[in-house]
């Protein structure tokens, strides 16, 4: 994950949605697994920092870009079996 999204920041420091999912099924994460928060608030305005999610068995490899930079860390897995709480399509 660390790799795909230093890779999405170098070109693009506050990708979109699709943009983000669209790289990390590219670097090989299963759709499934994946869950996104949005780009953009409800008012249209681009968010401070999109992160994303991947569950790997009772763990979330959550990532985060914030103005093009990357953080990676491992939580366990919520009880609803998401990574989120709340939509995150």
């Amino acid at each position: 994950m660390e790799t795909a999204l230093m890779t999405l920041a170098a070109t693009s420091p506050k990708p979109t949605q699709e943009a983000l999912r669209s790289q990390l099924v590219s670097a090989g994460i299963p759709a499934p697994t994946l869950e996104v928060t949005a780009s953009k608030t409800p008012t249209g305005l681009d968010v401070d920092a999109i992160e994303a999610a991947a569950r790997l068995d009772k763990d979330c490899v959550m990532g985060e870009i914030r103005e093009g930079q990357v953080s990676v860390s491992v939580l366990p897995v919520l009880a609803s079996g998401k990574c989120f709480v709340g939509d995150s399509r």
